[in-house]
């Protein structure tokens, strides 16, 4: 018998044997799916290559229950240290595909590693929608960043923008502003989206300056980012460039398996995160009851309902 070690869980996967339950994804949304899928006494496991999810890039959250204040990465990794607890392994790879065979699925990873499983949860959530203007590749890690708590201590006493008008671009400009000597926010509407507790955070930083209905449409340079030009013709001296314009699911690896998605490609599940096929579940930024409200609590509790829904279709193909 062929098992794979991992030493991030310590535990060992099993490439011959089918699963109960597989769990795509490492954010919070699969975390919890498999604290709960543990706790029903699933045979899980989880498939999933970077750590975190998209909360890790958050300097601070201060809305999760019973956590008055962390950083996203703090966050997942109690999370992390909850999965450990229950002994699920994690095989640390990108899915490429899902089909199903029988009454199996087979779940294709990008090392070429065929898992096998009585039911899924996907749970890969989205990633990063990118800055569609000329120079933006040219100007990536010279100016142009997606990650404001990875880049910002980089700009110190410099001026920086950030795209977007979001929780996410609020809470970014806040961290820079601790930094750069002047953070923009360039938005294309008339008014932020963010949480009324990011608006008064930002409106007591006197070196954040917010530029409405405006985007950027050109990034000027050489070797590096030196100014942006706006749609309404002004132009802004800037070393560094935020983007946070949201986000894309990432559902790529659903197509052989005929799940619905929405127009964006959001999965489209229900109250009980079921999809349209039996077995397959969704949780988390992915499904289509997650756009407008990405967060970490309505994410979990989405994996918690996702590994329950499981739980009665296991015990259903018992019966």
């Amino acid at each position: 018998m062929f098992k794979l070690g991992i030493p991030q869980s310590q535990e060992a996967v099993d490439t011959e044997k089918a699963y109960q339950a597989v769990i795509i994804g490492r954010g919070s949304a699969a975390y919890t799916a498999a604290i709960y899928s543990a706790r029903y006494k699933l045979d899980s496991l989880i498939i999933g290559k970077e750590h975190g999810g998209a909360i890790t890039d958050a300097h601070l959250v201060e809305n999760y229950p019973g956590t008055l204040k962390i950083s996203g990465a703090g966050l997942m990794n109690s999370f992390l240290e909850h999965v450990k607890k229950y002994k699920v392994p994690i095989l640390e790879d990108t899915v490429v595909d899902i089909k199903k065979q029988d009454s199996l699925f087979h779940i294709t990873t990008r090392q070429n590693i065929i898992i096998k499983s009585r039911s899924v949860i996907i749970a890969t959530g989205t990633k990063r929608r990118q800055l569609d203007v000329p120079g933006s590749e040219k100007f990536l890690r010279k100016g142009i960043s997606y990650c404001a708590i990875c880049d910002g201590p980089f700009y110190q006493d410099k001026e920086v923008g950030v795209i977007g008008g979001s929780d996410a671009a609020a809470s970014s400009a806040v961290l820079l502003s601790q930094y750069a000597k002047k953070a923009y926010i360039i938005y294309r509407r008339d008014k932020l989206r963010c949480e009324p507790y990011w608006l008064d955070l930002i409106k007591k930083q006197p070196n954040i300056e917010i530029i409405y209905n405006s985007n950027v449409v050109g990034l000027i340079g050489e070797e590096k980012l030196e100014k942006v030009k706006l749609d309404t013709g002004n132009t802004l001296e800037l070393q560094g460039l935020f983007i946070e314009i949201g986000s894309v699911p990432s559902s790529e690896m659903t197509k052989s398996l005929g799940l619905a998605l929405d127009k964006p490609g959001f999965i489209v599940v229900n109250a009980e995160m079921k999809t349209n096929i039996p077995g397959i579940y969704a949780a988390g930024d992915i499904t289509s009851l997650l756009p407008r409200f990405k967060q970490v609590v309505v994410s979990a509790a989405q994996g918690a309902t996702a590994a329950n829904s499981a739980y009665d279709y296991i015990k259903s193909l018992k019966d």
